[in-house]
């Protein structure tokens, strides 16, 4: 059963000017290369493998525009940013098609994926015209559209977007969530990956 908790506080907080986390198939390659090299001259394709080597896990992000359009995307560059006042950012690239429309929308949905939804993960990183044909939502605040079957959803206000490099920083304020117990769908290395459960020290 899942816990759902609403943040008390209705006040909306003014949203700053302004992509994609969406997943990169990375190398899997294991062994130390050996380069060390200073910025600027840093090889594109050698660089994402090492940001590859930090295992995640996998979102869906989802939004609804003003006109009704529903729009989702995979991303894995998200992480929770505050519990007072409780906020959450995600990263997505400047490319990404469907930027605009996280552009106009005031509220975007954060979808944690269980291990058993990966097909989601591959559907929404493909530009598909209609991605969500076929796919089970629900309505969310603001008309967000919330997938079932998650590890948790964290239904969000927009309140800044900034520009960082190539991609752009959303935080957003987190008006409701829920969570439940299940196996996490990680990403690493470019690969989806099962995990392993170790006891922690002292516990």
């Amino acid at each position: 059963m899942q816990s759902i908790t609403e943040d008390p506080t209705a006040s909306s907080l003014a949203a700053a000017s302004i992509d994609h986390a969406s997943i990169d198939q990375q190398s899997g390659a294991h062994e130390h290369t050996g380069i060390e090299t200073d910025a600027p001259g840093f090889d594109a394709r050698d660089l994402r493998s090492a940001f590859g080597q930090f295992a995640t896990g996998v979102t869906v992000v989802t939004t609804t525009t003003p006109s009704g359009e529903r729009v989702g995307v995979t991303a894995n560059s998200f992480t929770s940013l505050s519990m007072d006042p409780p906020l959450v950012l995600w990263c997505p690239g400047r490319h990404l098609r469907s930027l605009p429309a996280f552009e106009e929308a005031s509220h975007f949905a954060i979808n944690v994926l269980a291990s058993d939804q990966h097909e989601l993960s591959r559907r929404f990183a493909v530009g598909a015209s209609d991605k969500f044909s076929g796919v089970e939502v629900r309505e969310g605040i603001a008309g967000l559209p919330l997938i079932p079957g998650t590890l948790a959803t964290f239904e969000c206000e927009t309140v800044a977007r900034h520009e960082a490099g190539d991609h752009v920083i959303y935080i957003g304020h987190i008006r409701r969530y829920a969570h439940t117990s299940a196996e996490p769908l990680v990403f690493h290395g470019g690969r989806y990956h099962d995990t392993t459960t170790h006891k922690a020290e002292g516990s």
